[in-house]
């Protein structure tokens, strides 16, 4: 048998070390060979298609902005959830384009539509896979921009890495991939609220220069309807007021800002994350900084803590009228050693102004001349009032994916209950929940 066997050394490595590989004998010199430059090649292969978030609560998001349609598949789901349409297209109304003065133009009804991963109005546990189609594409805006680069879009760096890219809409790196995200972070904010009575409030607490201060907003008792009474998505009218002129005020100069949105979350179970490398803060961080425009990311006492002595930060321990150990002060943003600790987790994202804007700027055309550039088509002169759903449902697909991780790994056998808590809702308290 041996003696009728080929070898061939093995790609990338000394002969001595690692032996050979055999062939059968039919495979001759002459009709078969191995190409050494392929082998080489696949050694260095990596699966990097990025398009998919989520370990146990698993979502994919497809679709570009000028193309038939976006959406999303929800791997993972637990079965018997009440699910409609309607519950997703709540949040995907706030989402959407050409809703006020400062959003962009762009008019899309955003209807969602459930294909499969549903029966009788309930996940069956099979993949949920949720379409949007796109109606008001206007491929001639993009005509300049298939020839010269956006300043600080992706239009570059795409071509850099792809080769190739879809010049209409900005393809992928368009907001309207977040289409997906909203829809399976909807499915993902009432699992939460069903399961542990979890409430996740986003809402804008900066436009450009204007800083809604932090002690005007008590985050126990911020609503969502304080938050959706104005078109900005800030829950104090007067600084509401101030940040909608500020966006006013470069919109008719064909100019953008920037802003920031602070997230805060409640009823958190204690437990979700785990040490180290996939700490809950990190995952967050990564989560709402994968979002378009995104350029900071902090929670807790952020980077201000930095000013402050341990002494001065600490949260001291206190019991509670419950008999439930809780904190006096929550500069850990509800999150130690990278598991939330049942205090409200807030955090804070800084989104950059607007890319494309109407204005002439100087770029490099794709074949490599310095040019001008006037971007047309339709976008957002302030990117922050429609991010606000988008954050909100990003924290939900980690807080979502981190409970079914905990339900998993700790709570297969009787917990200890001098030290942990059950994640769940009591009967009596699910009762009581209204979505």
């Amino acid at each position: 048998m041996a003696s009728s066997l080929l070898t061939k050394q093995f790609i990338g490595a000394p002969f001595s070390s690692f032996g050979s590989v055999q062939l059968p004998s039919k495979f001759t010199s002459s009709n078969f060979q191995i190409p050494a430059h392929r082998s080489q090649h696949r050694r260095l292969e990596i699966q990097a298609a990025g398009s998919t978030y989520g370990n146990y609560f698993r979502v994919t998001t497809f679709g570009e902005s000028h193309g038939g349609g976006v959406g999303c598949i929800i791997d993972g789901c637990p079965p018997r959830l009440p699910l409609s349409e309607s519950d997703m297209q709540v949040e995907l109304d706030r989402r959407r384009p050409g809703q006020s003065r400062i959003t962009t133009p762009r008019k899309e009804t955003d209807t969602c539509k459930i294909s499969s991963g549903t029966a009788d109005g309930l996940t069956t546990g099979s993949p949920i896979k949720v379409e949007v189609p796109n109606t008001d594409q206007r491929g001639n805006d993009y005509s300049e921009m298939s020839l010269a680069y956006r300043p600080s879009h992706a239009d570059a760096t795409y071509d850099f890495k792809y080769g190739v890219r879809s010049v209409q809409g900005g393809g992928r790196s368009s907001a309207r991939e977040t289409i997906g995200r909203v829809a399976a972070g909807a499915v993902a904010k009432k699992i939460l609220k069903l399961y542990s009575g979890t409430e996740i409030l986003a809402y804008v607490s900066q436009v450009h220069n204007v800083v809604l201060p932090e002690d005007l907003v008590d985050n126990q008792t911020v609503t969502l309807e304080q938050i959706e009474s104005n078109i900005v998505r800030c829950p104090n009218p007067e600084y509401a007021e101030k940040m909608i002129a500020a966006i006013d005020y470069v919109r008719v100069r064909g100019d953008s800002v920037g802003g920031v949105v602070t997230c805060i979350v409640r009823n958190v179970p204690r437990g979700l994350g785990t040490p180290v490398f996939d700490k809950l803060e990190a995952e967050l961080a990564k989560a709402c900084m994968s979002l378009p425009a995104t350029k900071g990311f902090e929670f807790g006492s952020g980077f201000a803590g930095t000013f402050m002595t341990g002494s001065e930060h600490n949260d001291e321990f206190v019991m509670d009228e419950h008999d439930r150990i809780r904190t006096r002060t929550n500069r850990s943003g509800g999150i130690q050693g990278g598991i939330s600790n049942g205090e409200i987790i807030n955090m804070r994202i800084a989104f950059k102004p607007t890319s494309t804007i109407a204005r002439k700027q100087q770029t490099v055309s794709r074949d490599k001349h310095e040019t001008e550039l006037i971007a047309r088509g339709r976008h957002d002169p302030c990117v922050v009032p429609r991010a606000v759903p988008m954050v909100e449902a990003m924290v939900a697909l980690v807080l979502v994916d981190q409970l079914m991780s905990q339900y998993a790994q700790c709570m297969l056998f009787p917990i200890n209950p001098a030290l942990q808590e059950p994640l769940q809702l009591s009967t009596t308290e699910s009762a009581e929940i209204t979505l």
